[in-house]
């Protein structure tokens, strides 16, 4: 009967068989992830290596997660360095992972890709984020190598379109292991400065991997947060960096970035003589305006004058006309009262009227009135009366006086 072992003596055999085995401690193994997760405390990193008949469960620790350059995902097909053992407290058979490759697509494009799927999922790329940049900048900042063409490439354009514009240079390495920190530290300075307006992220051309600093997910991030317009100029008119999708404004080359920067001048001035133009044909047709409407409201002025100054006229001439008949029915009311008042008088002091009361008076022969101290004896006169007259002859003539 074979010798009684416990379970963890059996694991222990079997995986000092498995760990005493040179094939098992290196192998190159190509399968398809499945089950994958990273502990969140740890860093480790657990998942299910399989292909179309068979699994074998994984292991990666967080030493070797760490460089990694691409982030593992359900389903995709890698290849992995690892060694094969036993886990001695479950007795599980299972791979631990040193190194892991994209099966098909390079490692550092896989990480582009899923780089580019990140930001653009948190938002990064939303054109509702991207600033205008300003029609007339006093202060550029550039970031840039202080000795590429890139820089002398902007100055040129720059003085040439509009000069008035001063460059605020915040000199980077466009590559290397630092490059991508300085870029994004290049940024944050100049977006603190308040004296810049836009700034332009610029690299003088180069090969793919040359401008693959231009990928690093810290200077998209600096980017975004960067409050002053950016524009991206990386020098390659055919692939795009993640700083391009990022960026307010993409240029193809730093030539083309200094000319979406500035205005030009040449083009600012005809507008401006194109504007005088236009407004001194404005100021023109609206004098005419004016004028021609001033004419037909003076004449309509002169027209309403002549009317009211007419009609003015008519009402003072019926007043007049009122005031006349007035006046003249008062003095005709005036002069008949007057002439009533005289006929009275007058026919008061009548003789007719005296001798219509009794009395009489002594006509000569030929018809006119005489005293009675005028009269002779023997003379022969009328007394007349009211109505009847008689033929006397003067016998007398003698004085009288009040007592009598």
């Amino acid at each position: 009967m074979a010798e009684v072992m416990t379970v963890s003596a059996l694991n222990r055999y079997v995986k000092m068989l498995f760990d005493a085995n040179d094939a098992l401690f290196d192998l190159a193994l190509r399968g398809e992830i499945a089950n994958f997760v990273q502990n969140a405390r740890s860093g480790h990193c657990y998942f299910t290596l399989r292909d179309e008949e068979c699994s074998v469960k994984a292991v990666m620790f967080r030493s070797s997660a760490a460089r990694l350059a691409f982030r593992p995902e359900e389903g995709m097909r890698v290849v992995v360095r690892c060694r094969a053992t036993l886990y001695e407290r479950d007795g599980a058979f299972q791979i631990y992972v040193n190194e892991m490759f994209p099966d098909g697509i390079g490692a550092a494009q896989l990480a582009l890709e899923q780089l580019k799927a990140q930001l653009e999922k948190e938002g990064l790329f939303a054109q509702e984020h991207k600033k205008p940049l300003p029609a007339y900048p006093k202060c550029i900042g550039v970031v840039t190598s202080k000795t590429g063409a890139a820089l002398q490439d902007i100055r040129n354009v720059i003085g040439r379109r509009w000069p008035s514009v001063r460059l605020l240079l915040c000199p980077v390495t466009v590559q290397g292991f630092e490059a991508a920190q300085q870029v994004a530290d290049a940024i944050g300075r100049l977006d603190r400065c308040k004296e810049v307006d836009e700034i332009i992220v610029a690299r003088g051309g180069g090969s793919r991997e040359d401008l693959w600093v231009f990928n690093a997910e810290v200077i998209a991030r600096a980017a975004f947060r960067c409050k002053k317009p950016l524009i991206s100029a990386i020098g390659h008119e055919i692939d795009y960096t993640i700083l391009d999708f990022v960026a307010d404004r993409r240029a193809p080359t730093p030539s083309a970035a200094a000319e979406l920067a500035v205005p030009d001048r040449a083009e600012q001035m005809r507008i401006l003589l194109e504007l005088q133009k236009n407004i001194r044909e404005n100021m023109q047709k609206r004098a005419d305006l004016c004028y021609n409407g001033l004419r037909q409201y003076n004449l309509l002025l002169e027209q309403c004058s002549a009317r009211k100054t007419l009609q003015l006229d008519n009402e003072q001439l019926l007043q007049l006309q009122k005031k006349i008949r007035t006046q003249i029915q008062q003095k005709e009311a005036l002069a008949q009262q007057t002439l009533q008042h005289s006929a009275a008088l007058a026919d008061s002091l009548s003789p007719y009227r005296v001798l219509a009361r009794g009395y009489a008076m002594v006509t000569l022969p030929d018809g006119s009135i005489s005293t009675v101290a005028a009269l002779q004896p023997d003379e022969k006169v009328w007394v007349c009366g009211a109505h009847h007259r008689a033929r006397c002859r003067v016998e007398t003539v003698e004085e009288t006086n009040e007592n009598t």
